[in-house]
């Protein structure tokens, strides 16, 4: 964070912010500036990226499943606005301890070594960020700690872009803490971390769009948006970020219903058709849903 905070201070904090006379290295303004650029940059990544994601990604249809709530998509944004400046206060804990050089985080890059070196930290950095997420997120399902912390997140039984950022404080911290672990522990190019922590975050905006399309060659591998609603619905499977592999070897993967035909999709698509061919019928019938709640139906 260091490159943003230096380009930060001369275009606008310095010139325009703070006085003259307070140095750029002072922790107490470091801090301050932090806490600006980190909540600044979060609100405009989330909000460009889950609006375009809701726009012209998310399949809208799904509004009309049983389980997608009232108001549902100003509920999550306004969960989400109220969250992340707690959430932003340990992660630039985090943040002034790597502009204080205590991370293993470079700048430099010699060739060729330095970029092999850098294709290896990117790869090792998402399947140590896979793993850890994994078993924090399994720890949060705890029958202990689920319904003070986690259990916010799953208000959203058939979530939009807009949930993918709506936790608990403690919650979006914990679950991004792998993160801001990774180069504490391992040498990583500063520019590349910063990459990763955007790619991080459009990744989480990506697993709650409810695209269900995956080419077939990568479903079993990759945890995709089919994986994490069916998370979402049936609360035991699929905790993992990018891959199934942690699922798997924890016992807790679940092939995603939407791709056996069983999905939310397929359940807003059945209804709409017994609608249109029985279009005399009035009241309200029972119907058991793909996560086996019964709700009612018009």
């Amino acid at each position: 964070m260091d490159y943003v905070l230096n380009i930060t201070d001369y275009y606008f904090f310095t010139p325009y912010v703070y006085p003259s006379t307070w140095p750029e290295d002072d922790i107490f303004r470091q801090t301050i500036s932090l806490l600006i650029v980190s909540n600044l940059g979060a609100f405009v990544l989330y909000f460009f990226c889950a609006t375009l994601s809701y726009y012209f990604i998310f399949d809208h249809s799904l509004m009309k499943h049983p389980q997608f709530l009232k108001n549902q998509v100003s509920r999550e944004i306004k969960f989400t606005v109220q969250s992340m400046p707690y959430i932003s206060i340990p992660t630039v804990a985090l943040f002034l301890l790597e502009v204080k050089g205590y991370s293993k985080l470079y700048d430099d890059i010699e060739f060729p070594h330095g970029w092999l070196h850098l294709i290896v930290s990117v790869i090792s950095f998402i399947f140590f960020t896979d793993m850890l997420i994994y078993w924090i997120h399994r720890g949060l399902h705890h029958k202990l700690v689920y319904k003070h912390i986690h259990k916010p997140h799953h208000m959203w039984k058939i979530p939009t872009p807009f949930a993918s950022h709506a936790f608990h404080p403690l919650d979006g911290f914990l679950q991004s803490l792998p993160y801001h672990i990774y180069p504490f522990l391992f040498p990583l190019h500063k520019l590349v971390y910063l990459g990763l922590y955007i790619f991080v975050n459009i990744w989480t905006i990506s697993i709650h769009d409810g695209d269900f399309r995956v080419p077939r060659i990568f479903r079993p591998f990759i945890n995709g948006s089919a994986h994490h609603t069916d998370h979402h619905l049936f609360f035991d499977y699929n905790y993992g970020q990018y891959f199934t592999l942690w699922d798997r070897i924890g016992g807790s993967f679940k092939n995603p219903s939407s791709f056996e035909g069983k999905g939310p999709l397929s359940y807003v698509k059945n209804v709409s058709e017994q609608k249109c061919s029985n279009p005399s019928e009035n009241g309200y019938r029972n119907d058991k849903l793909s996560n086996g709640e019964l709700t009612k139906k018009e």
